[in-house]
């Protein structure tokens, strides 16, 4: 179940753990903390996407090793029994770079959750908001990495020319295509060889964040991808955050697929050196 309603999660709030995984650009000069202290989901926890990843390397978003996630987690009061339901109030859906997070580091998939259409629907629903903060019981989270959910540059660049899994770009067709800068400083524009294009937003329903149904999302990756159900497939972004939309969307069509990313995307090899 990688997407609960907000109706569920009304009426199961307090059989779960709520996580605000909410991110936006630098350019936009939004504090996602900040409006999570204006107003959030009753019980909901904070997730700093940027101060969870791993802070020794000069690319943004990249997985923290597994000392540091149990230690994230663990603070979060979160354990590996516990149903997480994770949502965002961004326009990139961020939420679902955390859930892929969690199934990275072992949590079962069954128990991670984004909840469809995020802050903006349950707002638009007039659902109670709160600025109380939860009380958090530090737990000892012990994680399990599964690191083949990742690809690394080399596997990129080996699979350009031995094609062993497809690779997907979540980003818009002006970026991937060269036409459109890129929003990070040192980074030229283009796409990594022999990758297909299919821009996140395709997949979301604009009026109010939510996953466009099952019958609309195969149609739309039958047009740009054709991948016709295979599980070796491999998302990349512009820096590893819609990547994860587009693994949690093909999770809805393929109940096989596990995600799998390319955790460097674009920042890392679109980067001018």
């Amino acid at each position: 179940m990688s997407l609960v309603e907000t109706v569920w999660l009304e009426k199961n709030s307090d059989k779960v753990k709520i996580i605000d995984c909410s991110w936006h650009l630098p350019s936009t000069k939004r504090n996602s903390h900040e409006e999570y202290n204006n107003g959030h989901v009753p019980n909901a926890i904070f997730f700093d996407l940027d101060k969870n990843s791993n802070q020794n390397i000069d690319l943004p978003h990249m997985l923290p090793d597994k000392n540091k996630w149990e230690k994230i987690v663990s603070s979060m009061g979160i354990s590996l029994e516990d149903k997480i339901v994770i949502y965002d109030n961004s326009d990139l859906i961020s939420s679902c770079r955390c859930w892929y997070n969690f199934i990275y580091f072992g949590h079962n998939p069954k128990l991670v959750s984004v909840l469809n259409g995020g802050l903006k629907k349950w707002k638009l629903e007039k659902k109670i908001l709160t600025k109380n903060l939860p009380k958090i019981k530090i737990s000892n989270y012990i994680a399990v990495e599964k690191k083949e959910l990742v690809k690394n540059k080399s596997e990129i660049d080996e699979n350009i020319f031995n094609k062993t899994f497809d690779l997907v770009d979540a980003r818009s067709k002006g970026r991937f295509e060269g036409h459109d800068p890129e929003p990070r400083k040192n980074t030229k524009s283009g796409s990594i060889p022999n990758s297909f294009c299919l821009p996140y937003k395709y997949l979301i329903n604009n009026e109010d964040n939510t996953f466009k149904n099952t019958k609309e999302i195969i149609k739309i990756f039958n047009e740009n991808v054709e991948l016709n159900f295979e599980t070796n497939v491999v998302f990349s972004c512009g820096s590893g955050v819609t990547a994860a939309v587009l693994a949690l969307a093909y999770s809805l069509i393929n109940n096989k697929y596990v995600p799998s990313i390319y955790d460097g995307s674009w920042a890392e090899y679109g980067k001018i050196k």
